[in-house]
C-alpha cells in the first residue's frame, strides 16, 4: 500500500515538472489551458484506476484439497509438539467451535482448567487465535 502511495506521489512530482518545463519553452502561447486540465485529468483517471485495480484484485486463497481416503492421526506430530492427551482432547472440542465453558462442562473440569490447555495448545502450535490452532492442526493432520 505505501509503495503503491509513493509511486502515485512520485508520478504526480514528475507530470508537474514536465508540464513547468512545457509551460516555460513552447506551448504557453499555443495551447489553451483546458488541453492541460484534460491531459492531468485522463493521466490521473488512468493512474488511479491502475491503482485501484491493483489495490483490489482478489487474493489468492490456498484451498485444502481432501483426497477422500480415511484421516489418519499422525502421532509423531503429537510426540514433537509435545501435546499431552488432554490438550490433544480440548484441541478437538475448539475444532468442534465449543466455548471454554462448553469444554469444562464436557471434560468435567473448571474454566481455568481449560483456558490453561488452550493456551498451552496455542503455545505448542505457535499461534494467537483458536482458528489458526485448528489450521495448523489440520496442515500437521492432528485433526480431522
Amino acid at each position: 500500500m505505501r509503495r503503491t502511495i509513493i509511486i502515485y506521489g512520485l508520478a504526480m512530482a514528475a507530470l508537474i515538472a514536465v508540464l513547468k518545463l512545457v509551460e516555460y519553452k513552447y506551448f504557453v502561447r499555443d495551447i489553451p489551458l483546458e488541453v492541460y486540465v484534460g491531459l492531468i485529468a485522463v493521466l490521473f483517471t488512468s493512474i488511479g484506476v491502475w491503482a485501484g485495480l491493483r489495490l483490489t484484485r482478489p487474493r489468492v486463497v490456498r484451498e485444502i484439497v481432501e483426497t477422500g481416503a480415511p484421516f489418519r492421526l499422525d502421532e509423531a506430530h503429537l510426540q514433537k509438539l509435545g501435546i499431552s492427551k488432554r490438550e490433544y482432547e480440548v484441541l478437538e472440542l475448539i475444532s468442534q467451535g465449543l466455548s471454554n465453558q462448553e469444554i469444562a462442562d464436557k471434560l468435567f473440569v473448571s474454566t481455568s482448567t481449560v483456558k490453561t490447555h488452550v493456551s498451552n495448545v496455542l503455545a505448542k502450535l505457535d499461534s494467537k487465535r483458536r482458528t489458526q490452532a485448528i489450521q495448523r492442526a489440520k496442515e500437521l493432520r492432528i485433526i480431522p
